[in-house]
């Protein structure tokens, strides 16, 4: 339906704009002739609009048949005059917004697992919206996204859609059993949920800071306590945060006393549609979020959106693919 209505919409916009023509120039006529007269249709932009018509459908079709399990790595090679030196070279696999729920290819789905697998990172981490609603939504996939392991481990954080929020529930204590069971998801998986905390990580004698916080998101719940996640850390110690919105990097972060110098966030999606090609990057989500996708760098931060695993809402992905981050950490 959404696709036909789309390419139907988008037909009907090219025909519009030829009537806002036609209508202009039959005013013009009056003014300059006399009378109203409505030159016809042209050929061309009739058969323009078909072409159109038959591309939405293509786009469409392949988004939701193929363009969903296009999982694609993406690398950033992030340079840091304070990064501890025993930390020069090590590398970090992110996702985010598996939304388990909306999963119907387990082929497909262990592609993906094998390509996170097979980047061999230090550390893996996750950042939130595991399921669309409910925690029963990630038991069949348990056997799949167990499989991912990393030498310093794998971390996740809880996102907006964890929390059951967008669901009838019969009474609260069903609503907070089912974020519990979540949880004990988390742990079957093999990652350790941050519930704003932090771990440290060590090598060779130094060590690095990583920080998770609960979801914290403008008009999607502001629930992380990042000042009791920092607790016990150093104004300068390097850090690493987990935090699903991005939103949260922008109102508490960036500024920060307590320096985090990387974060790592989800949530948007990419809104699933948009164009990321020819020097162009362009998504509907910029009208929510300035930075909706990739690195961001400021007051010598850096901020990292991954365009997520998985897909909700609309069954596809046009133009933003599903994402594998890959981050080296660099002395320099």
């Amino acid at each position: 339906f959404l696709t036909l209505f789309v390419s139907e919409l988008i037909f009907a916009i090219n025909l519009l704009l030829e009537d806002i023509y036609r209508v202009i120039s039959g005013i013009f006529h009056l003014i300059f002739e006399g009378s109203f007269v409505i030159p016809g249709r042209h050929p061309f932009l009739i058969e323009f609009g078909i072409g159109l018509f038959f591309v939405s459908v293509f786009l469409f079709a392949y988004g939701m048949l193929k363009g969903k399990y296009a999982y694609r790595v993406i690398k950033h090679k992030l340079y840091f005059k304070d990064l501890p030196e025993a930390f020069d070279g090590f590398t970090i696999t992110q996702i985010s917004d598996v939304h388990a729920g909306s999963f119907t290819n387990a082929k497909a789905v262990q592609k993906g697992i094998d390509l996170i697998n097979k980047q061999e990172s230090d550390l893996f981490v996750f950042t939130g919206d595991l399921v669309n609603n409910k925690a029963e939504e990630i038991k069949p996939w348990i056997g799949h996204f167990s499989q991912i392991k990393a030498k310093y481990g794998q971390f996740s954080v809880l996102g907006n859609h964890d929390y059951g929020d967008y669901v009838k529930w019969e009474n609260d204590l069903i609503k907070r059993g089912n974020l519990q069971q979540l949880k004990k998801y988390h742990a079957e998986l093999g990652f350790r949920l941050l519930l704003d905390e932090h771990v440290e990580l060590n090598k060779n004698g130094e060590k690095i800071i990583l920080a998770g916080i609960e979801n914290w998101g403008l008009g999607f719940g502001e629930r992380g306590d990042l000042q009791k996640a920092l607790q016990g850390t150093t104004r300068d110690e390097f850090k690493i945060l987990l935090s699903h919105d991005p939103s949260h990097w922008e109102a508490q972060v960036k500024n920060n006393p307590s320096k985090i110098h990387l974060s790592l966030a989800g949530h948007t999606h990419g809104m699933q549609f948009g164009i990321e090609a020819f020097g162009i990057k362009w998504s509907p989500v910029k009208l929510r979020y300035k930075h909706w996708a990739g690195i961001k760098r400021e007051n010598d931060r850096v901020l990292n959106v991954n365009r997520g695993f998985g897909f909700i809402g609309f069954s596809g992905r046009i133009g933003i693919w599903p994402e594998i981050t890959v981050i080296e950490l660099k002395k320099g």
